[in-house]
């Protein structure tokens, strides 16, 4: 792990730099890998010390700020919820790990032919019809004068609603209910 310091009212001695860094040493096992990155801020205001850490570790970055009167302590407590953090974190990088389902499953296999599956069919209102009384001989002279393939109308005997379409052998279609 690199470590970088930085004092603000104050100068980072060797004694704090070998605290901090031998904190870090007994959780360095949840960082497994050598990429992480540690920037500790040390800060004076007055009687408070504050210590703060910023963590960069697999492009996700953990922070804690502590204040105390002694800054061993301030330092020591900021570690204390990095090691929080960075366990919670790592717990959820493993289940999300072992609850994935293996690729195999879900991929086909490479030499088998992709076939793209069909869009879903979808409903488009195209426009409303007006629905008139007539027989069905009449329904079929207005459908013959008019450019549309079908003519939706209501029956002037049975007074129920009935659909009348040009077929392509030049007759016409009656759809009842």
């Amino acid at each position: 792990m690199e470590f970088e310091y930085t004092g603000r009212h104050v100068e980072v001695t060797p004694a704090i730099r070998n605290h901090v860094e031998e904190h870090f040493g007994k959780i360095e096992q949840i960082f497994d890998d050598t990429t992480a990155r540690a920037h500790v801020i040390i800060e004076v205001e007055k009687n408070r010390k504050i210590g703060e850490i910023l963590v960069h570790w697999r492009e996700h970055t953990l922070t804690a700020r502590d204040a105390n009167a002694d800054m061993y302590q301030a330092l020591t407590r900021a570690i204390a919820k990095i090691e929080k953090q960075a366990l919670k974190l790592k717990k959820k990088l493993i289940d999300r790990k072992q609850q994935a389902m293996p690729t195999a499953s879900v991929a086909p296999p490479p030499d088998a032919p992709v076939e793209a599956s069909p869009r879903p069919s979808r409903i488009i209102t195209a426009r409303r019809y007006s629905i008139k009384p007539m027989t069905a001989e009449e329904a079929a002279l207005r459908l013959s004068e008019d450019s549309n393939q079908f003519l939706v109308f209501r029956d002037a005997d049975t007074n129920r609603i009935g659909v009348i379409y040009k077929r392509k052998d030049g007759n016409y279609g009656l759809i009842e209910p």
